[in-house]
């Protein structure tokens, strides 16, 4: 029903994990038909969404009116069904056909990785599924091993915030603290590679090309390997999280004070044109943007974006697919596949690193360009 947003929430629970509740039903047909929709219709729309999710549902239609007389009948027997089975915990009422089952290993939680840090940002993956991170107030880089070992990388930073691997192998950073954009080795050491402009994040091609979004003056960089840098675009409202799509065709800048990430096509050049607001983001009630914030991509061509509401994922179509809920309830700054086979997800969050499972694989920007399968309808 379009009453105070209630008609988004048959479409939020077919994004959303299920909860463990059990749901009855009871409506009748000649419920109120109103400027806000039918209702009777509606409750239909709602049972169909509970039911693709994979929730224990249970319904019984009549043909009154907006009254209590039918509710009043069944009350007794729906409480009993309500309370089946008591005290075990509730079940599933059905296989779930949501995509974000397909993407989340039941019974694989969030762990927690790494904490008491400040702020945690930045999550970069190596080929070895190597995860770093950055705490941008104390302008630190860690490094989580494949076997789950934390370890400081770099200090003096230069407050860094976003984090990459270039096809070279060295670890690229947003310096924000010191105007610049800087390279690690595998020792630690930094250099670097260009300087005198903001930055926030940054994502790295095949060819080396380095795309830099620039929030304070609503610009995103391109720099050069041979480290020219110019502006390929303004005009985004609050620029912040930037990927490349799998086969490197596309640039993705997801709008922090917006409802989308847009998309450019990249011209061999290495300038950006066909820009649109394209990934149509869901917004939190109360909220007025989806605080859309860092991002990753995986092999399907799924575009993973840290929100408010929770870590979206995208289809190449742009339509919102899932929403995996967040570690804690904080803000998710950003996202990264890593571990040995890449299928497991780093959520920064706050104070701390999380990991989930999946069955999704992550994608290394800096290997070689793939196309992925086209989405289905």
């Amino acid at each position: 029903m379009d009453q105070r947003g209630g008609n988004d929430y048959p479409s939020l629970l077919r994004k959303f994990e299920p909860k463990p509740i059990r749901i009855f039903l009871q409506d009748g047909s000649n419920d109120n038909n109103g400027t806000g929709g039918n209702w009777f219709l509606a409750n239909q729309g709602m049972l169909s969404a509970l039911e693709f999710a994979g929730y224990e549902v249970n319904h019984l239609w009549g043909d009154g009116g907006h009254n209590g007389k039918h509710a009043t009948a069944l009350f007794p027997d729906a409480m009993r069904w309500l309370w089946k089975d008591w005290p075990k915990p509730v079940g599933h009422g059905g296989p779930s056909h949501q995509p974000i089952a397909g993407i989340l290993v039941d019974g694989e939680e969030w762990q927690v990785v790494s904490k008491g840090h400040r702020f945690t940002e930045g999550p970069a993956v190596n080929t070895k599924g190597e995860v770093f991170f950055t705490d941008i107030p104390k302008s630190l880089i860690h490094k989580i091993s494949t076997d789950g070992k934390v370890t400081l990388f770099a200090e003096d930073t230069g407050n860094a915030n976003g984090l990459m691997f270039g096809p070279d192998g060295r670890l690229f950073a947003c310096a924000n603290g010191k105007k610049q954009i800087t390279a690690y080795d595998e020792s630690g050491k930094a250099k670097v590679v260009a300087d005198g402009l903001e930055s926030n994040d940054l994502c790295i091609g095949q060819n080396g090309n380095i795309y830099v979004t620039d929030p304070g003056t609503r610009q995103v960089w391109l720099i050069s390997p041979n480290g020219d840098k110019r502006v390929v675009d303004k005009g985004i409202t609050f620029p912040n999280g930037v990927r490349l799509s799998p086969d490197q065709s596309l640039l993705l800048v997801a709008d922090m004070r917006g409802q989308f990430v847009y998309s450019f096509h990249i011209e061999p050049d290495g300038s950006l044109t066909a820009k649109q607001p394209y990934h149509h983001l869901r917004i939190a009630d109360g909220a007025t943007d989806s605080g859309a914030d860092g991002m990753t991509v995986d092999a399907k061509g799924l575009l993973y974006v840290a929100t408010r509401m929770g870590i979206q994922f995208c289809d190449q179509a742009g339509r919102v697919n899932g929403i995996i809920s967040r570690p804690q309830n904080k803000w998710v700054a950003n996202v990264v596949f890593g571990g040995e086979n890449f299928d497991e997800l780093y959520a920064c969050c706050s104070d701390k690193v999380y990991k989930r499972k999946t069955t999704a694989r992550g994608v290394l920007s800096f290997q070689r360009p793939f196309k992925p399968a086209p989405p289905r309808l």
